[in-house]
């Protein structure tokens, strides 16, 4: 294809992106009201022992609080729509290979990141009540509906992306970047790492939050490790029985 068909075929795609997201967005704003109850159920909890609440501190805050969770929401929804438009556009470029390896990155991380953000999800609640239940009893908690939207959205993309970090080592190992034996090696410091980010995203009394997001995140890692190592000894394999052969 020339630049210019290459452009034109951009253009499309992009196109049928924009629709798959408007499309998304629609269905968001009628859900934006259903989300915002869900997303603000632990400030009810939060407000059986203190003076709290989530307000809107400008005239238009409302509606734009309302456009964004229609965005987040029609973004999610066309995901695979937008996604599967990338790919078609990169795959006439990639080699039969590099196909292989981004079909296997595609339908790992995508599962992979749907169940971080699930995983986010269920712990968020916590962390409100914890983090909001430092205030004395006798203050009022007053929090601005943007900030609070930014944070909940925040940490569940930041625990969906952190579970897909492990199909990243597999992809460097794949592409002969990374040995699996290194990623083994380096288990301890993996471990401190995942502990010290889970506790960090969930500063939960009970810890049980904490281990709910660092078990999963050890277990992906150390899946990786095995990936990479087995996939190694293949490598390995198939160059000796080349050796072997331009030998004989």
């Amino acid at each position: 294809m020339s630049l210019g068909e290459h452009l034109v075929e951009l253009r499309r795609r992009l196109i049928l992106s924009v629709v798959a997201l408007v499309v998304g967005m629609v269905a968001g704003y009628l859900l934006s009201d259903w989300v915002w109850d869900l997303l603000r159920t632990p400030m009810l909890a939060v407000a059986e022992h203190h003076d709290a609440s989530i307000n809107y501190t400008n005239i238009t805050q409302a509606f734009d609080l309302k456009l964004r969770i229609a965005f987040t929401v029609g973004l999610v929804l066309s995901a695979p729509v937008w996604l599967y438009q990338i790919w078609a556009f990169i795959v006439p470029g990639l080699t039969r290979k590099e196909r292989q390896y981004g079909f296997g990155f595609f339908f790992a991380a995508v599962p992979l990141f749907f169940a971080g953000c699930f995983t986010g999800w269920y712990v968020w609640p916590h962390i409100v009540e914890l983090m909001v239940g430092f205030a004395p009893a006798e203050d009022s908690v007053f929090l601005s509906a943007g900030d609070y939207l930014d944070f909940v959205l925040k940490l569940i993309v930041v625990v969906g992306v952190a579970f897909v970090l492990p199909v990243f080592l597999v992809l460097l190992n794949f592409a002969g970047v990374l040995q699996g034996i290194s990623i083994l090696k380096s288990w301890r410091v993996a471990i401190l790492t995942i502990t010290l980010f889970t506790a960090i995203a969930t500063p939960a009394a009970d810890v049980i939050s904490m281990f709910l997001l660092a078990i999963p995140m050890a277990l992906l890692y150390m899946a990786a490790a095995g990936i990479a190592i087995l996939h190694d000894r293949r490598v390995a394999r198939k160059t000796a029985a080349l050796t072997a052969e331009y030998a004989s």
